[in-house]
């Protein structure tokens, strides 16, 4: 049975609108590209040929990756989750031991993660240490600059403004 992924409703819908855009628009419009490259003439000298089919070639491969993903993926309503203790979907606001800076994050599926925007990988080294944690508790956590420590200030399942 393949390995089955989690990922939010939220991250789902995502992945699904990036794969209709590769389909009918990128595709598209890397289809023409090619089309006109080839309107002049030799291929082997034809940067803009072969550049067209390279970026066709990632067009296609991403197009390949989002469909093997979304059939192996679990779907996680995160509005159905709630709890003292941190699971999959959390918000978790963080305070530094030492700098005493907050910091917050949603531990979502690795397809969704960008730490930019909060968004942290369930397969992050930081969510395994506070999946099964609660408000209150503190972690330390090794980095590639050295150990941490975070107290979990908080823990909430929908997004506050």
């Amino acid at each position: 049975m393949p390995k089955s992924f989690l990922i939010t409703k939220k991250g789902f819908e995502r992945l699904k609108d990036e794969l209709k855009h590769l389909k009918t628009v990128e595709r598209q419009e890397v289809a023409k590209e090619i089309a006109d490259a080839r309107k002049h003439g030799d291929f082997s000298e034809n940067a803009e040929y072969h550049a067209a089919k390279e970026k066709y070639a990632f067009i296609e491969n991403r197009i390949a990756k989002i469909e093997q993903r979304l059939s192996s993926v679990e779907v996680v309503d995160v509005s159905s989750v709630s709890g003292p203790n941190i699971c999959f979907g959390a918000f978790v606001r963080l305070i530094d031991d030492v700098t005493r800076v907050p910091v917050t994050y949603q531990i979502v599926g690795e397809d969704e993660a960008d730490i930019k925007r909060g968004l942290l990988s369930c397969e992050a080294p930081l969510a395994k240490a506070l999946i099964g944690k609660k408000e209150g508790d503190v972690i330390e956590f090794v980095t590639p600059n050295g150990e941490k420590c975070y107290a979990i200030d908080s823990v909430f399942y929908e997004q506050q403004t």
